[in-house]
């Protein structure tokens, strides 16, 4: 017998990581298995949204909320209102959600009061920083949840510190089951990386570019305080300069939305910043292979550098990857000015006796989680 499961997505890192989930369940009939998409619309903007799901061969999502942008609980209010009103009027046998947006604490909070299992693929993964909402989110969804699916070894532990172990089937929100999986972007990665290479140079990159370092900044700790923000991009004009590269620098919608009048003047002063519409997934694929360095405030940026071999500089003060700090492969430096320029310097220097383990998995963490869930939907049955 088929199940159903409902999978919850409104950001541009969880649509890139419905592909690998989606490609796991469409290409394996045994599984018995069969997904909705719910799109909350969370990132509405079609740059950030609608292009990855015509790239990446991503099933069109059965139902669209389309709540926009607005304060947290105003948001979320909406997700979690849309996303009950589906459970009641539709029966699903799960919920799964990706990492820790606010469409992840509403389709956390729908199911769990509706006793539906709920699944977390990327579960486990702390800052320690409980000021940062997806902290909250993050904890309220792994302590919700009849499934934990943690991408590495640290977030087993993390769970384990606040009291949550394994349990053997048939598992329920009491007694969860917890596994590590690897990374699912992983999986993206090397499943996309051959569509990406065959992809031309994008033309905004120009004949004079040669080496560049690509930037990306969107969390409202940095965009939302202009001094921070504009710390960062006088950092990125001294980059250009120390480096004599290109900074590329993809403009988020919400950092667009935020630029002051000093802001746009750093960045006018800058001819060596490139500033353009968000990437697709191959696009962005394709300037972190060809890239010389990442310079990010994004989590899924920062694996991106580390599965391509690019050293990170990391805008924040904690990150969920420790791993890639503890490595050397990353440095947090903050809005600091100062300690971007430092963190540049010194992965400059060691990048030549730089590792990359094999952190984040085989390539294989979507089929291991698939074949996971089928097994405890179908428990009991005869597959």
């Amino acid at each position: 017998m088929m199940k159903k499961i409902l999978t919850i997505i409104g950001a541009r890192p969880q649509i890139i990581k419905a592909a690998a989930i989606s490609r796991a369940i469409g290409s394996n009939a045994q599984l018995k298995l069969q997904e909705d998409l719910l799109h909350t619309g969370q990132h509405y903007d079609s740059n950030m949204s609608e292009v990855f799901f015509n790239e990446m061969g991503i099933p069109t999502p059965r139902f669209q909320l389309s709540v926009g942008s607005g304060s947290h609980g105003k948001q979320t209010g909406s997700m979690l209102q849309g996303i009950e009103e589906v459970l009641i009027k539709e029966p699903y046998d799960a919920v799964l959600v990706y990492g820790d947006t606010n469409s992840t604490l509403a389709g956390a909070m729908a199911a769990s009061k509706l006793h539906i299992p709920l699944i977390h693929v990327e579960a486990g993964l702390r800052s320690f920083n409980k000021k940062m909402p997806e902290e909250i989110n993050r904890i309220m969804c792994d302590h919700s949840s009849t499934l934990l699916f943690s991408p590495t070894q640290e977030g087993i532990k993390n769970l384990q510190r606040e009291g949550l172990q394994h349990q053997e089937m048939p598992w329920s929100m009491d007694r969860p089951g917890i596994f590590h999986t690897g990374d699912i972007m992983f999986d993206n990665s090397l499943f996309f990386s051959e569509s990406a290479a065959a992809k031309k140079r994008p033309s905004f990159l120009g004949s004079e570019v040669s080496n560049f370092l690509l930037a990306t900044v969107h969390r409202d700790t940095n965009t939302d305080d202009e001094e921070k923000l504009n710390a960062i991009l006088l950092a990125m004009g001294r980059l250009t300069l120390n480096s004599n590269m290109h900074v590329i620098f993809p403009m988020h919608p919400r950092t667009r939305a935020k630029l002051s009048s000093e802001s746009k003047r750093l960045l006018s002063s800058h001819p060596m910043i490139v500033i353009t519409e968000p990437l697709s997934f191959l696009e962005m694929v394709w300037m972190e292979k060809n890239c010389s360095m990442i310079v990010t405030d994004s989590g899924g940026v920062q694996k991106e550098a580390f599965f391509f071999k690019k050293p990170c500089i990391i805008l924040r003060e904690q990150t969920e990857w420790v791993e890639l700090v503890s490595n050397g492969n990353a440095i947090l430096t903050g809005p600091s000015e100062q300690k971007i320029i430092q963190a540049y310097e010194n992965l400059r220097k060691n990048e030549q006796s730089m590792t990359w383990p094999a952190y984040f998995g085989d390539g294989k963490a979507a089929e291991f989680i698939c074949e996971t869930i089928s097994s405890f939907l179908h428990y009991g049955d005869t597959l």
